[in-house]
């Protein structure tokens, strides 16, 4: 069967310049991430004004700031923003200006308030895997939740996560967070977080097999985190590739010590991170 011809020219094929401009698909314009720029992410609808684009692992990033101070970290994906009610491609500024002076932040980039006093704590908790976990969460976060009266606990493993929930007993006014380690498709932290249907919970979680990995390898002056075989233990594994004792305990020192605030964090704790506090503070009495 002979393929359609155009202009009636034997054996000419399509050619997208013969579209009529009414059909046509308009391009989405490139807009760069200026700071103070006041956009839209088109998934979630938070809208904040541009703090500033990074570069990542998982590649670049902007972080917005909304009207209350709240930060989010977006990846800058194609057509992934709104402008005015217009949809745009944010792209990373060509001249980095520096940022005016301003007022102090917290290591997670929020707004600081000289000489608060710790609120007393809510009735919601956030409970995180494990130690570890937890004392990174407060190196980078503990001045907010300070403020906010937000209480974070570990759990040593999330195995027994649904009769902690039962426990815990969440309600509208004490709702119930949980950051758990290494929740991707498939894995057995996936299907415990599944069986939990509370409208009062909210399980979020990371990428990375350990939260050390949640630390920038540029943060430590390493190139990147080692890949260690399976049927090793991972920790154990990291110190031998990088040369370093074969002490967990000293080595998780050594990581929390490199880490000075939010910008030695891979975006992809920082969002869930952020993500549980609004859940937790959202909605109850302090």
């Amino acid at each position: 069967m002979r393929g359609r011809q155009y202009g009636g020219q034997p054996g000419r094929h399509y050619d997208p310049d013969l579209t009529p401009p009414w059909k046509r698909r308009a391009p989405v314009p490139e807009v760069p991430a200026d700071p103070g720029l006041v956009v839209e992410d088109a998934a979630t609808g938070f809208c904040g004004a541009v703090i500033r684009c990074e570069k990542t692992a998982q590649g670049p990033t902007v972080t917005l700031e909304d009207r209350f101070g709240a930060h989010r970290v977006f990846p800058l994906e194609p057509a992934g923003f709104l402008l005015e009610g217009k949809t745009v491609t944010l792209v990373r500024p060509a001249h980095t200006s520096v940022a005016p002076s301003g007022p102090a932040r917290t290591a997670s980039g929020s707004i600081a308030v000289p000489g608060a006093r710790a609120r007393v704590a809510r009735a919601g908790r956030i409970y995180v895997e494990g130690r570890h976990d937890a004392e990174l969460v407060e190196k980078v976060w503990g001045d907010d939740l300070r403020i906010e009266g937000v209480v974070v606990e570990y759990l040593a493993g999330v195995d027994d996560l649904p009769a902690v929930v039962r426990e815990f007993a969440p309600t509208a006014e004490a709702r119930l967070g949980v950051l758990v380690d290494h929740l991707v498709p498939g894995s057995k932290e996936s299907r415990i977080a599944a069986g939990i249907t509370d409208p009062d919970v909210l399980i979020v979680g990371h990428p990375f097999i350990d939260v050390w990995q949640a630390v920038k390898p540029s943060a430590l002056g390493i190139p990147e985190w080692p890949r260690v075989p399976r049927g090793q233990d991972w920790k154990t594994g990291v110190c031998r590739a990088l040369g370093w004792p074969e002490n967990t305990g000293a080595a998780w020192r050594r990581i929390l010590g490199a880490v000075r605030d939010y910008r030695d964090l891979e975006p992809g704790l920082l969002g869930p991170v952020e993500h549980l506090i609004d859940h937790v503070t959202v909605g109850g009495p302090a």
